[in-house]
């Protein structure tokens, strides 16, 4: 990745507390849009990177679906050009993971490996990441032929085949989608059906370039420089053996990384809730992107939120200064 960390070095990085008006926590869309944001309202964001600098959209090789680049653009250019844009307003970028929050009382404190801060706002967006199989192949071949996001990726199977491992919702609109481009669309689910609702069930059904394996698990995904093919498991058999397939897309569900606000903020199903304001069950925090949206997870609805979070900081502060 390209990111420029221009305004961190391991030195500026002390064990000092620093005090923001707005703390940034996560370096993807939702978190550089939120600090865009507070920095053109000249209240001089803080942003901790992460341990994923730019998110999960950073790992994505080509972004063709966002506004302003009708050829795509790189998911890492992408959010070097977020990350540029928020520092060139004043906001400031450290090269920090959250580790610790108390937001008991304000200013909130927050408790990173290179140092402690206070936050008289603060601004969640620490994202998502895809459940994997962990399964041999599957990291190596990641971007090669693996993918968890058929929006993202599905252009690059044209007129070639390819698998869908899960049986839920996401699976089956992902898999829709794919028939968009690819030749073939195999479904693999663990059990015998589904979990989607029947509308998703009846047209996937209903379309000719949809397959179903049934009681079927992947063991391994095969290939070197690319996806060759999944070694499978029958469940009832126990029988072995090979599909060839040039793409594998997973789809078994979302985890939100926010393991960190357990017991301080409303959560349902892991994922922070939060109203049309992107406000919390606390006043004084906001949250954006996919910590707090699991339907619609784009890079340009996250950075939709991150705005409106930044938006009701701002105005937040303005009402503690009256």
């Amino acid at each position: 990745m390209t990111f420029n960390l221009s305004g961190f070095s391991p030195s500026s990085a002390s064990s000092e507390t620093k005090h923001v008006k707005v703390l940034v926590l996560g370096s993807g869309p939702a978190g550089f849009a939120a600090a865009l944001y507070a920095a053109r309202a000249e209240l001089a964001p803080l942003v901790l990177t992460g341990t994923e600098l730019g998110g999960q959209a950073a790992t994505t090789h080509l972004i063709e679906n966002y506004p302003g680049f009708p050829e795509g653009v790189g998911g890492s250019e992408l959010g070097d050009l977020f990350q540029k844009q928020a520092e060139r307003f004043g906001a400031t970028v450290e090269f920090d993971t959250a580790n610790a929050v108390d937001l008991s009382q304000r200013p909130f404190r927050v408790t990173g490996d290179s140092g402690s801060y206070l936050a008289d706002t603060l601004v969640i967006g620490t994202g998502a990441r895809p459940n994997h199989l962990d399964i041999p192949g599957e990291v190596e071949l990641t971007g090669k032929g693996v993918s968890y996001c058929a929006t993202c990726d599905g252009w690059f199977f044209k007129d070639k085949r390819v698998v869908v491992i899960g049986g839920g919702d996401s699976a089956l609109e992902e898999g829709l989608f794919l028939t968009r481009y690819a030749s073939s669309v195999t479904i693999i689910h663990r059990r015998e059906s589904l979990r989607a609702g029947k509308v998703l069930q009846n047209r996937a059904f209903s379309n000719p370039k949809v397959n179903f394996v049934w009681n079927t698990v992947a063991t391994q995904v095969v290939g070197t420089d690319k996806v060759t093919g999944l070694q499978l498991k029958n469940l009832q058999t126990g029988e072995e053996s090979f599909f060839e397939t040039d793409g594998v897309f997973i789809f078994i569900g979302h985890t939100p990384n926010t393991q960190l606000f357990e017991g301080q903020l409303e959560m349902q199903d892991g994922y922070i809730v939060s109203n049309h304001l992107m406000e919390t069950s606390v006043p004084g925090v906001f949250v954006a992107g996919e910590a707090t949206d699991n339907h619609f997870r784009q890079v340009i609805t996250s950075a939709g939120m991150g705005a409106a979070a930044a938006i009701q900081a701002t105005h937040f502060l303005e009402k503690q200064s009256q």
